[in-house]
């Protein structure tokens, strides 16, 4: 038979009785949610629930309570190894935050899609009441728990006190692109007194950086099986800076870029020209650039653009810019799926997303393979004429289109010298040059590539060498 809770209070100190009845209040304000009834439908958050709800019981089992509360701490260390360098130190106060912000729910949906004004006030009403109650279970931090753990398992099982420490700092940290918007908006969320304030900023950062978990990265990948976007949680991490001898090109792609972000026409780009030239590249450096004015790069497979219509259906009245990254476009003379990227260049019935701008970069500007019999042999195709125009088509649909070229030998040996200024190296500049010559006859030619992989040599070279030197 088991003891009322009354009669469990009476039994306790003051203080306790205030902390019981502090987490009961939370775990009953749980069975209101409506419209963010799914922030705890994941492991962790359920886990913690069932924590909080032990902790209110009568007369809590000791053992039976240990093993949930291990059972939660692991499930909250899993949330936290996906959600590095999180500015919250409580895991359980980081996993609520995230789940406010990551989670997509018919509020922030409306938001999204068709913005603050149209919210309905009694939808906002309730989201302010729910708010409010999800702030009651942020208030159970991760040194209250742990204490009202102990309290229950240690008459019996002194040992477990040592078993664990709170569960704090459990997130990895490492460097990536920090979304100003994001971090300034979990400050004001981690302060405010009343999180029924908090309807607005949650708003207005929906409104601009789009709403569930893919609202979090900056890079996004399709996957065709299954069919769903996915983000890249380690994107790489160039810059502008370190791409040399382009100038001109990089002025003409961020030109458009920025009139992209801003609303303004913008065209498709197709960046042409050799191997190695830093095509891709420059394209990666731009996202990682405007990722804090919220342009997301979509990478799209070659193999994968036969669902270019899923992709677009995806990110259709999604909040951020999307520029669609096809990497070393080419088709062969067989092949017939640049149809469906020709169709999304020149537009169907169905209008294209003005938050969505195409990106290629091929190794020849003529994206289709051609052949010289195509060229005026009337027994192979009379209207041989039609099929050549239908093949050099596609790059035409391209409003931009940017050639980058091989540098000469004295751009060659400038990206070298410039490379190497930039990370530091001390080397006579004849000998880096000598060596610089050397290395290209050896290898690929003349190409940014060929210069950065010397460079990264020679880096490579002087590092271990002074390593060894090491007392």
């Amino acid at each position: 038979m088991t003891t009322p809770l009354h009669t469990r209070e009476h039994q306790c100190p003051p203080d306790k009785i205030a902390i019981i009845e502090q987490i009961n209040t939370a775990v009953h304000s749980v069975y209101g949610l409506a419209i963010l009834r799914d922030l705890l439908s994941k492991d962790a958050g359920q886990a913690v629930l069932q924590l909080l709800k032990t902790l209110t019981l009568p007369q809590p089992d000791p053992i039976k309570t240990v093993e949930i509360y291990s059972e939660a701490f692991y499930q909250l260390a899993q949330a936290m190894d996906k959600d590095p360098g999180s500015s919250i130190t409580d895991a359980w106060q980081a996993y609520l935050v995230n789940c406010l912000l990551d989670t997509r729910t018919l509020w922030n949906k409306q938001v999204e899609q068709r913005g603050s004004q149209h919210i309905s006030p009694a939808l906002r009403a309730q989201v302010q009441r729910e708010l409010q109650a999800i702030q009651r279970l942020f208030a159970l931090d991760a040194q209250l728990i742990w204490e009202e753990v102990c309290a229950i398992a240690t008459p019996t099982m002194p040992v477990i006190k040592q078993a664990w420490a709170p569960w704090q700092a459990l997130q990895p940290q490492q460097s990536t692109i920090q979304m100003p918007m994001r971090t300034r908006l979990v400050e004001t969320i981690v302060t405010c007194p009343d999180w029924g304030e908090l309807v607005l900023p949650l708003e207005r950062y929906w409104s601009h950086a789009g709403a569930g978990p893919l609202a979090r990265y900056h890079v996004l990948r399709w996957q065709s099986n299954p069919q769903q976007l996915t983000g890249i949680d380690h994107p790489d991490m160039i810059e502008l800076s370190g791409l040399i001898g382009h100038e001109r090109q990089q002025a003409r792609i961020t030109t458009n870029i920025e009139r992209f972000i801003a609303g303004l026409p913008a065209h498709d780009m197709l960046l042409y020209g050799p191997p190695g030239t830093g095509k891709s590249s420059t394209i990666k450096a731009i996202a990682n650039m405007y990722a804090v004015q919220n342009l997301c790069l979509v990478e799209v497979d070659k193999a994968d653009i036969h669902d270019l219509p899923q992709i677009v259906a995806a990110l259709r009245n999604r909040a951020p810019r999307y520029l669609l990254f096809i990497d070393d476009l080419s088709f062969e003379e067989h092949e017939t799926s640049y149809k469906r990227l020709k169709v999304l260049l020149e537009g169907t019935a169905e209008a294209r997303p003005d938050n969505i701008l195409i990106c290629a970069t091929s190794n020849r500007m003529n994206l289709v393979k051609e052949n010289f019999y195509e060229r005026g042999n009337p027994n192979e195709d009379v209207n041989w004429r039609d099929t050549m125009d239908e093949k050099q088509s596609l790059a035409h649909r391209f409003g931009l289109r940017i050639s980058f070229l091989l540098p000469d030998q004295k751009q060659y040996l400038d990206i070298v010298s410039q490379l190497s200024q930039q990370r530091g190296l001390m080397i006579d500049e004849e000998v880096l040059s000598a060596r610089a010559l050397a290395w290209e006859r050896q290898h690929a030619g003349r190409s940014g590539r060929s210069a950065r992989q010397f460079v990264d040599d020679i880096e490579g070279e002087i590092r271990s060498e002074q390593h060894h030197t090491l007392p």
